[in-house]
């Protein structure tokens, strides 16, 4: 495993073997190598799967509203423009924000059989609020899946089952507060694949930043570096896995680092 101590910085970009993100196209210096590093001004999409920056910003930050939570996202994107030092080396494309809807499945608890509407719980009232937030914002595109029904689905605890097959608790123990329900989003890495495909053919940036942690995007990234890409992946702080860091040009986190006991 990528340790998550080797960001930032860790991996060499293209065009500066100390930074993550290259140049822009504001010439400042007399040395040949400014020169170089600004002829051709860096264009940045920022790509965050929402699901894993939620997660870490846990981590990172706590309990969070939609509407700090949507800051968040907006502020991680725009640091990725800056280079070490602060200055605004790149201009942003635009900010894709891939996730998917709440639930709103309706059913019964597994035991009880009590009526239950997922679309009125607080989760689901907190992340459309989330998404309400992200929509107005300047130069940021809500790329939604969705959850479909028939893969909604109630699941024992890990902890409970746990407690059950060592024997320490009991099939006829359990309650309705001992089971989860399984939401599985679909068709959200498929949107994104296709973004960063559909970005790098057409040429219409010469930066990715991706904010996510899942190995499942290799296949894009390294479409994207054939392309001519600068594919940056922004873990926030996480451990990657070394098949992902092998496809990438560059390990950047831009946040603060997580505390020992919250990582």
């Amino acid at each position: 495993m990528v340790k998550a101590s080797s960001a930032p910085g860790s991996k060499s970009s293209l065009n500066d073997p100390e930074n993550a993100e290259p140049g822009g196209n504001s010439f400042q210096g007399g040395r040949k190598s400014d020169l170089l590093r600004h002829v051709t001004p860096t264009v940045t999409a920022v790509m965050v799967d929402a699901g894993f920056f939620l997660k870490r910003a846990r981590a990172i930050f706590g309990s969070l509203s939609p509407d700090l939570a949507a800051e968040k996202v907006l502020h991680l994107a725009l640091d990725h423009l800056n280079d070490s030092s602060g200055r605004r080396t790149s201009r942003l494309y635009r900010i894709f924000v891939y996730d998917a809807p709440p639930a709103s499945w309706k059913g019964h608890t597994p035991l009880k059989k009590d009526s239950v509407d997922f679309s009125k719980t607080e989760i689901a009232k907190w992340r459309n609020e989330f998404h309400k937030k992200l929509r107005g914002h300047r130069k940021v595109a809500l790329r939604m899946g969705e959850i479909p029904t028939n893969h909604v689905n109630w699941q024992v605890r890990p902890r409970v089952l746990k407690e059950l097959t060592s024997g320490r608790k009991k099939w006829n123990d359990i309650n309705d507060e001992d089971f989860n329900l399984d939401l599985r989003q679909k068709g959200v890495d498929m949107r994104l694949g296709l973004d960063i495909a559909s970005l790098a053919y057409k040429q219409q940036v010469n930066q990715i930043v991706l904010v996510s942690g899942d190995a499942d995007f290799v296949p894009a990234a390294k479409l994207a570096r054939r392309e001519g890409i600068d594919f940056v992946l922004d873990a926030m702080w996480a451990t990657i896995r070394p098949d992902l860091f092998e496809h990438i040009d560059g390990l950047r986190s831009v946040c603060a680092k997580p505390s020992k006991g919250r990582a």
